[in-house]
């Protein structure tokens, strides 16, 4: 059951970031210019951008469904798990920036 929960999870965020690809429309109204320099900075400017974002908004709704009447027993078994193990580079134990 895990499995399918994280299928589903892993689709509904690739639905959001899709959707959110649409939900944004971003237009520059104003080119970027880099300040004219000499002993001293003068000028410049950043560009300016409008966005327009669209909402969304989540709701709950009541519904009867039918669902599965399981009844579970459940047993100790040994299996292998993922695990993780880090080793830094060699030389990052001989010098750190502390003692520079």
């Amino acid at each position: 059951m895990k499995t399918g929960s994280a299928v589903a999870i892993g689709a509904a965020a690739v639905i959001a970031i899709a959707a959110a690809f649409y939900m944004i429309d971003v237009d520059q109204t104003e080119e970027a210019r880099l300040p004219d320099v000499d002993v001293s900075v003068e000028g410049g400017n950043l560009p300016e951008f409008d966005a327009e974002v669209g909402s969304v908004e989540l709701t709950e709704e009541s519904a009867t469904v039918k669902v599965p009447d399981v009844d579970v027993e459940m047993k100790d078994a040994e299996i292998t798990v993922p695990g993780i193990k880090v080793t830094p580079p060699e030389d990052a134990g001989t010098e750190t920036a502390a003692d520079n």
